[in-house]
């Protein structure tokens, strides 16, 4: 469902973690997953200290993240499940700019929480190493 120079280069490119190295397929959604939460949560700090700057690059790399999650499903393979995560990552994009244009930590929690119900349903079908 996911091809995984796709998730190296997105994660290399927000300087998540040197993980991604080591880490399987699997793996890097998880990584890109909390990578993406992590950004979201940061972009709300931030604006709870009236950082703009680094609130807008928070949620700059949080899209990359879902962007890189988005470009490497495999909508023929992955089905109905592909077509869900792929209108589901749309829309976190759409919330993303919504709270960059509205400097509004709302979108950014939304955006938390349902990363976060992919991530949980992600490592519970993770596979045995």
């Amino acid at each position: 469902m996911y091809s995984a120079r796709n998730f190296a280069n997105q994660y290399r490119q927000t300087g998540v973690s040197s993980a991604v190295l080591d880490a399987s397929p699997h793996e890097l959604v998880t990584l890109m997953l909390a990578g993406a939460r992590e950004r979201a949560r940061l972009a709300i700090a931030c604006l709870e200290r009236g950082d703009m700057p680094r609130k807008a690059q928070a949620i700059s790399d949080a899209a990359a993240i879902i962007g890189g999650l988005d470009g490497a499903l495999n909508l023929e393979a992955g089905g109905e499940i592909a077509d869900g995560l792929q209108a589901l990552y749309d829309y976190a994009q759409r919330r993303l700019l919504a709270a960059n244009a509205n400097n509004d930590a709302e979108p950014l929690r939304e955006v938390d929480v349902l990363l976060g119900e992919v991530e949980s349903a992600w490592r519970a079908i993770a596979p045995a190493r």
